[in-house]
């Protein structure tokens, strides 16, 4: 389409277009696939004009990458209502986590699957997302544990293991959740919190689960000090064919 037929409008708004075709495609394509005709030709505006907003391809993505992950952190924090009971709190994060993924999916498979698998500087965007997305839940998990029994005995290394899986187990899902048909974002929520709760719920009110005891291991056998002689047959042998 050429610039001619290009319709005035304020900058910022025709970035968001480009952005919006461009998220489609890089989602639908990947990043080496997508091309720059395409995202122009799907935004209505001339390659040219991508380029002299956006700079080139990999800053189209990156800014692609930046936008969809603060709208995925803002829409789970946004999620979290206060007040809420600590399974709550998880739930309604939960679920804003799915509803998110599941009506951007296109934003969703940047992030998780092309972004980390199209050069260092990519991962490293999607990581930052990540890390304020596990910050976030550790403090969830934290404070649950402060309300539950007001003296928390869950140590701070324990806190963010658990974030971190959960964290994992999320993205796992997301995935699943996308390409299984039929499967609604409350149904892959309600799945991950029968799976987490259980045990967060124990852990939460002092009950946690406790690893068995394991035997003490038996003492290594003695072994035979090398022999320095032949054995007595061998030797017998020897002696007789020497004879």
């Amino acid at each position: 389409m050429g610039a001619g037929k290009t319709k005035r409008m304020p900058r910022a708004v025709r970035e968001q277009q480009m952005l919006d075709a461009a998220v489609r495609i890089f989602g639908q394509r990947g990043y080496m696939a997508a091309s720059m005709d395409e995202i122009a030709e799907l935004a209505g505006v001339s390659k040219p004009l991508v380029y002299l907003y956006l700079n080139s391809k990999d800053d189209l993505f990156t800014a692609c990458i930046r936008r969809e992950a603060r709208a995925l952190t803002e829409a789970v924090r946004a999620g979290v209502l206060p007040g809420l009971s600590a399974d709550g709190q998880l739930w309604s994060g939960l679920r804003a986590f799915f509803d998110h993924t599941a009506r951007n999916p296109d934003a969703w498979r940047v992030l998780h699957l092309h972004a980390r698998t199209h050069g260092e500087l990519f991962a490293a965007e999607v990581a930052v997302m990540r890390a304020e997305i596990v910050a976030f839940v550790t403090h969830l998990i934290a404070a649950a544990a402060r309300d539950a029994h007001r003296d928390p005995h869950l140590p701070e290394g324990e806190v963010a293991g658990l974030a971190e899986a959960l964290v994992g187990a999320a993205e796992a899902l997301a995935d699943w959740a996308g390409a299984t048909e039929g499967v609604t974002a409350k149904q892959a929520a309600a799945t991950l919190m029968n799976f987490a709760w259980a045990g967060l719920g124990d852990l939460m009110t002092g009950r946690p689960w406790s690893p068995p005891e394991e035997p003490e291991a038996a003492p290594a056998p003695e072994t035979a000090p090398e022999a320095t002689t032949a054995p007595e047959p061998v030797a017998r042998a020897a002696s007789a064919q020497a004879g």
